[in-house]
């Protein structure tokens, strides 16, 4: 069974209730309880600004914002697994973190594109961001 529970004012409640009132209900037995923070998945916007990133990239370099995509997973979201003895390099896609991962992932693609390719890429709060999105907005990604 999973359930939710919210922190306020410093006080752990379940369904509006504090927390000591779930565990009187629960019967007895062997139990395990594990508390995760809630993150969220990345938003609309840092997806349309990592788009919008890389077809900028495709403009000033000529390579497909897709293949730049995929470049970038393998580059900054690859892990190696074991699997039967054998080592695997499995790469997670943008579409699976959350929205903190996707800022990290972001900040990496700007510093990566700027030293590796003299692009700079800028952030919603550069004011030269309405010029680049002008530029590049109407180019579908």
């Amino acid at each position: 069974m999973k359930t939710r529970f919210v922190k306020e004012q410093g006080v752990i409640k379940w369904l509006g209730q504090p927390i000591e009132l779930m565990f009187n209900l629960i019967a007895n037995g062997e139990y395990a309880l594990e508390i995760k923070k809630k993150v969220k998945k990345r938003t609309v916007d840092q997806n349309a600004l990592m788009w919008l990133w890389f077809t900028c990239m495709e403009d000033e370099t000529g390579t497909l914002k897709q293949d730049f995509h995929d470049y970038y997973c393998k580059k900054f979201l690859r892990r190696i697994v074991v699997i039967s003895g054998n080592e695997e390099i499995v790469v997670r896609t943008t579409s699976k973190l959350n929205t903190a991962e996707m800022t990290v992932f972001l900040n990496k693609v700007q510093a990566d594109a700027a030293s590796e390719f003299g692009i700079r890429l800028p952030s919603p709060d550069d004011q030269f961001f309405n010029a680049f999105t002008n530029r590049y907005e109407h180019i579908k990604y």
